[in-house]
């Protein structure tokens, strides 16, 4: 295979799977607890049944592992019933015709704004003051990034779990070609150098040194990078910075890594989980979701960081719980929100690997602790702060495909053209939307 065909192959070899760090910065005082707030609401004792979707694809079994069993302890007269979105079963919009109740919507920063599309949204700010929910308490970074999911005036929903990128690393093949294994803390320059080594051939099989998932790379960018110009509905892909990006995380170590050698022989991109890449940037809740990770021999650092952004990583990834606009129980939909950012739920979240969204040294550092893989780096999750999380739109999905492509574009041509053409086809898409 040559090269012109890395463009189809530059796809993320591990599905999305919706399970999605630690910044400074001021608390938010939107739904800090104070005196002068309404006495608490108290949950009832009558039965009650809510009804949650997501668009994640999440599993009943997942999600009553995550949450339902512990709402369930906590308000043994509330019945939680996750109703989970199927390709071979009613789609959401088809639950709402059919007129199914919805009293909670739940999806990662990646999709939360399309909420807009059934319409149920609503700005939970008043809901927040009226039940005491501390957003203060919570990661600074994340009430901020539902801020900006929820348009940036209003607060749609409330961060309950988080995510960001790490960097896995294989030790069988670093201790195969007899190199180091990654640094705790590398600049992408070093990344480089470390890739370098790793590229080879090896009794006919082609090993690349380091790999990713565009996608995430891209939503979770460490330069703070919109998709789309928040004073229009146009593409912001030809910045000067998404260039330096796509240059650091894609170009530069790919080439370094051997990736042309790997796709022109097996006509696609390498796979970490069966031993064929090195290296392999991706999200820190891969390794609870991903049963290879069981039997791989592995460990992690945090990724690399930019020269003149030391310290700095991916964006957050958290996910979001939203009373929904038509719910006929919101306030018993925000105690469960609120229960499930409670130090409570979120020690036990943290233990299990599902990365906190309270601020609480004691829970980070409880990360995993019930898990297998307990004795791994999982430190290297919480090391690098979180990267700011930049304008949002509900049209980011549209064209993330695209910009996914103009890495193979880049690889093939060059970056000026792999981002021209990437900028005309995303504003195209977005033409069109805006005429529908």
């Amino acid at each position: 295979m040559r090269r012109k065909n890395i463009l189809h192959l530059l796809v993320p070899s591990i599905l999305l799977v919706s399970i999605t760090a630690c910044s400074g910065g001021d608390k938010p005082s939107v739904g800090v607890k104070d005196s002068a707030a309404p006495a608490a609401f108290k949950m009832g004792t009558e039965p009650i049944e809510l009804f949650i979707v997501s668009a994640s694809g999440d599993s009943v079994e997942s999600f009553n592992d995550r949450f339902q069993d512990l709402i369930a302890a906590k308000y043994p007269n509330v019945k939680l019933t996750y109703l989970p979105w199927k390709k071979e079963g009613p789609s959401i919009q088809e639950m709402i015709t059919a007129g199914q109740q919805i009293d909670l919507y739940f999806d990662s920063i990646g999709i939360f704004s399309t909420v807009q599309n059934y319409q149920l949204q609503m700005d939970m700010t008043d809901l927040i003051k009226k039940h005491n929910l501390d957003l203060g308490s919570l990661e600074p970074v994340t009430v901020e990034a539902a801020k900006i999911a929820s348009g940036g005036k209003e607060m749609w929903g409330v961060p309950v779990f988080n995510n960001n990128l790490v960097m896995y690393y294989n030790k069988d093949l670093f201790d195969k070609f007899g190199v180091s294994y990654p640094k705790e803390q590398m600049t992408w320059d070093e990344l480089n150098e470390l890739s370098k080594k790793l590229g080879r051939t090896d009794d006919s099989n082609v090993y690349v040194g380091y790999t990713t998932s565009a996608n995430h790379a891209l939503r979770m960018n460490q330069l703070s990078q919109p998709y789309l110009k928040q004073d229009g509905l146009k593409s912001a892909i030809t910045s000067d910075n998404w260039r330096k990006y796509y240059e650091t995380a894609f170009l530069t170590p790919y080439k370094a890594s051997g990736l042309d050698a790997f796709t022109s022989k097996n006509n696609r991109m390498p796979n970490f989980l069966t031993q064929e890449a090195a290296m392999f940037m991706y999200l820190s809740s891969a390794m609870f979701i991903n049963k290879e990770y069981e039997t791989l021999n592995w460990d992690m650092v945090p990724i690399p960081t930019f020269k003149d952004m030391p310290g700095v990583g991916s964006q957050p990834y958290p996910t979001f719980f939203s009373v929904t606009s038509t719910s006929k129980h919101k306030d018993e939909a925000t105690e469960i929100v609120k229960y499930l950012v409670s130090e409570e739920v979120q020690m036990k979240l943290s233990k299990k690997g599902i990365m906190p969204v309270l601020n609480n040294d004691a829970v980070k550092k409880a990360f995993g602790q019930d898990s297998k893989f307990k004795s791994k780096n999982l430190k290297a999750v919480f090391t690098n702060k979180f990267a700011s999380v930049p304008f949002k739109s509900k049209y980011d999905s549209l064209v993330e495909k695209t910009y996914n492509d103009a890495v193979g574009v880049a690889l093939n041509q060059d970056i000026n053209t792999a981002l021209r053409s990437a900028e005309e086809k995303a504003n195209q898409i977005l033409a069109s939307e805006a005429n529908k």
